[in-house]
């Protein structure tokens, strides 16, 4: 399962022996800490702590995820327009 979770090994020391607070809480980098991200927490059997961020969605949006043939062509319009492969529509036309 971890393989599925761990997406890029090049790990680097953010801090140095930070101890837990007397609530047993860690403070993280603020360098480290996104807006609107949320954090799946694993650990090893060794100790080690892994923080995957998360994003949720409205529940609105949803729909898009779930549908594969919509969702790709979400990725390949999101693909044509950062390859500068757009066209101008006249809205007033349609």
């Amino acid at each position: 399962m971890m393989a599925e979770i761990i997406r890029d090994t090049d790990f680097k020391r953010v801090s140095e022996s930070v101890k837990p607070d007397a609530k047993k809480r860690v403070v993280l980098p603020k360098a480290q800490v996104q807006e609107g991200i949320t954090y799946h927490i694993y650990c090893n059997s060794i100790g080690q702590i892994v923080l995957d961020p998360q994003v949720t969605i409205p529940a609105s949006e949803v729909w898009l995820f779930n549908n594969p043939d919509a969702l790709a062509s979400v990725q390949r319009g999101l693909s044509d327009a950062t390859q500068g492969r757009v066209s101008k529509v006249d809205l007033d036309a349609l």
